[in-house]
């Protein structure tokens, strides 16, 4: 997942941001904001907002999305307790409030049910702005027509659609396409890259090192 995080603790900002990344995440981090608002964008599949922050507060924050009709989950982190508080944080839309002071564990825990949610809560899912899948049917659309892809092709983009806005491993690609074959990874990537040079659109994720992903589009 790509997070936007909104801290003004330095060393709080600072844990959460390494938690995050050592668990597989890509974290961009601010302290005050009105950096977010200049910075945030559809890119970003979560963000993490602490409520009083300098010059823009997190309430603020989401507000101007929802004006916007940008709609990015969120999880509010915030030692505000009172239940006017954390009402109106749902009111706005956020997923998740986490009192402060928490465990990285706890956010870790919100931040996959997440995931889950969203993975399970629809089974068409939007890959960009006009392709489409159906992971009933396991089918994809371009522009609401079905497209006509290889076998392997259609299996590989059913594993991704599946782990939706997570990475999938050479390994998990080798157990779940090949049956457990000893393929090695350059035979992989090659059938990947195939099937990208066969889409009309780019959103296919190689994340270097590690593996392959498709993040859920939203469109503004």
């Amino acid at each position: 997942m790509k997070i936007l995080l909104l801290e003004d603790e330095l060393m709080l900002n600072n844990a959460i941001s390494e938690y995050l990344r050592d668990i597989g995440h890509m974290v961009e981090s601010f302290t005050d904001g009105e950096e977010v608002v200049n910075s945030v964008d559809t890119s970003f599949d979560l963000l993490i907002l602490d409520i009083n922050v300098p010059k823009k507060d997190g309430f603020e924050i989401l507000e101007d999305l929802n004006k916007k009709k940008i709609y990015i989950p969120t999880i509010y982190i915030s030692a505000l307790i009172d239940i006017e508080d954390i009402t109106k944080a749902y009111d706005l839309g956020c997923r998740e409030y986490i009192k402060k002071p928490f465990h990285l564990e706890e956010l870790g825990i919100k931040i996959n049910q997440i995931l889950k949610k969203d993975q399970n809560s629809t089974s068409h899912i939007r890959f960009s702005e006009n392709y489409s899948y159906s992971k009933d049917k396991q089918t994809l659309y371009f522009s609401g027509e079905p497209q006509t892809l290889t076998k392997k092709q259609l299996e590989i983009i059913h594993i991704l659609a599946l782990n939706i806005n997570m990475i999938v491993d050479f390994e998990r690609f080798r157990i779940d396409i090949w049956g457990g074959e000893n393929i090695d990874n350059p035979t992989i990537r090659a059938e990947i890259s195939r099937l990208k040079k066969a889409l009309k659109e780019d959103f296919i994720k190689n994340i270097r090192g590690l593996g392959y992903k498709i993040d859920r589009y939203y469109s503004v």
